[in-house]
């Protein structure tokens, strides 16, 4: 493992921006300083105008392995990750098989502890029937228990309250839930196709995935976890109203009950279904301006507490079904860091706070151990970003497995230019280099 010297760097940590060097020796990084001597054994990078943050911590991907590998796999796509400046995974357990046993979670770390470019952690499904297998769940090395509350992509949903109240009453673990109600949507989804039959247009998406069907659900899980002290994260939180159930008057790290935001949902709007149809078809779904709006305001003070992809990429084949066919979800891990840049850069979000809600505070939340922040001996997963690169996402250097973005045609300012992952450099301009230093995540519990 080489010895790398970050040199004059505008380092972005804890709330600030300075000028200085980062050592990286064994994996770590063991000296920050304003500058620091180059000694014989140091590959020196000269970081002159770029930033260099602490690497993404994503607490939400879907990288379909094992199962539906025709979609993505680990390999391909956090190689992406790692393109895209994160260094640090949590992957779901909608996967074939569903990973809601302790040997089938272990399997999918099997599978990452090989193939995977990026740090990991995989999250332990929870069903209906479940609960002994979900209490057997180590808090030292697995991020949480995940439920969906909401039918989504693999369909692992929780629908009994009884249920529901032993799995918040029985664990101390993190417990991060996709809140949807599923009886409003299936509703919703009925009178659609009493009107439009078979060709129901994808602009209905945020009706039929209503603000009343996330907002009941959200409501009920965070009134469930105040009633048994549950330690509760909700995911992918898409409208406005929700926004008002969450709190910012007490430090990240005593929150019983977190958010997350999604990019896409602070990115785009319904008005991009006239363009973009299925490919921006999620779930929970895209929703007004308004919303946008009011989800950018809870981010800015507060009440979010980190910014996460919910990558989930299906085939083109898949997306150009009509809408009730087509699978909700899209990739977008090697996209997100810069489209926030791009959002910094229009004013919206400083740098400091991107680094906050993409590093540090999944970290904190989480309690992942010595990751998601520049502090000597910390595992050095650093990356550095030119804000002053411009490059268009095209065919040509989109490395998702299913071979397409969102953010296609999209033009941005910044550029992700090195990615190191324990030490490793395993990006750089433009080439995933052909290294796997990813490692499992573990947790300060």
């Amino acid at each position: 493992m080489s010895n790398y010297l970050i040199k004059n760097g505008n380092l972005v940590n804890e709330g600030g921006i300075k000028k200085g060097d980062i050592l990286v020796q064994g994996g770590k990084i063991v000296r920050i300083a304003n500058a620091i001597e180059e000694a014989e054994g140091m590959v020196c990078i000269d970081a002159t105008g770029k930033y260099v943050i602490p690497g993404m911590i994503d607490d939400q991907v879907h990288f379909r392995e094992p199962g539906l590998t025709h979609k993505g796999d680990i390999e391909s796509e956090s190689r992406a990750a790692v393109a895209g400046g994160i260094t640090s995974f949590i992957e779901q357990p909608n996967t074939v098989p569903n990973a809601v046993t302790q040997e089938l979670l272990e399997q999918k770390y099997e599978i990452a502890a090989s193939k995977s470019y990026a740090n990991y952690s995989f999250m332990m499904g929870g069903t209906n029937d479940n609960l002994e297998e979900l209490l057997k769940t180590n808090p030292r090395n697995v991020a949480g228990i995940k439920l969906f509350l909401g039918s989504s992509t693999g369909n692992m949903l929780v629908d009994r309250q009884d249920v529901l109240e032993k799995i918040f009453s029985s664990t101390s673990m993190l417990i991060a839930v996709h809140a949807e109600d599923e009886g409003t949507i299936q509703a919703n989804l009925q009178q659609h196709k009493e009107q439009y039959g078979d060709d129901i247009p994808v602009s209905c998406h945020p009706i039929i995935r209503s603000e009343e069907a996330c907002y009941l659900s959200s409501s009920k899980a965070i009134e469930l976890a105040k009633k048994t002290g549950a330690r509760l994260h909700v995911f992918h939180v898409s409208t406005g109203k929700e926004t008002e159930l969450f709190r910012n008057d007490i430090p990240l790290k005593d929150k019983k009950i977190t958010a997350e935001v999604c990019v896409h949902h602070l990115w785009f709007t319904d008005e991009d279904y006239q363009t973009k149809g299925n490919f921006i078809k999620w779930n929970p779904a895209v929703k007004t301006a308004k919303d946008r709006e009011m989800l950018w305001e809870a981010l800015l003070d507060g009440r979010i507490d980190v910014i996460a992809t919910d990558h989930a990429p299906h085939t083109k084949e898949e997306k150009a079904k009509p809408y009730s066919q087509a699978p909700s979800g899209g990739p977008l891990v090697q996209h997100a860091l810069v489209s926030l840049f791009e959002a910094s850069k229009q004013g919206r979000i400083s740098v400091e706070m991107i680094v906050e809600k993409t590093a540090h505070n999944p970290a904190v939340l989480f309690q992942v151990e010595k990751r998601g922040f520049l502090r000597e001996g910390y595992h050095a997963d650093i990356v550095l970003i030119d804000p002053n690169q411009p490059w268009e996402v095209n065919q040509s250097n989109i490395l998702y497995k299913c071979g397409w973005s969102p953010f296609e045609g999209e033009t941005f300012s910044a550029k992700v230019t090195h990615t190191f992952v324990n030490g490793c450099l395993v990006y750089e301009r433009d080439e995933v280099k052909d290294v796997r230093c990813g490692q499992r995540l573990l947790f300060e519990r």
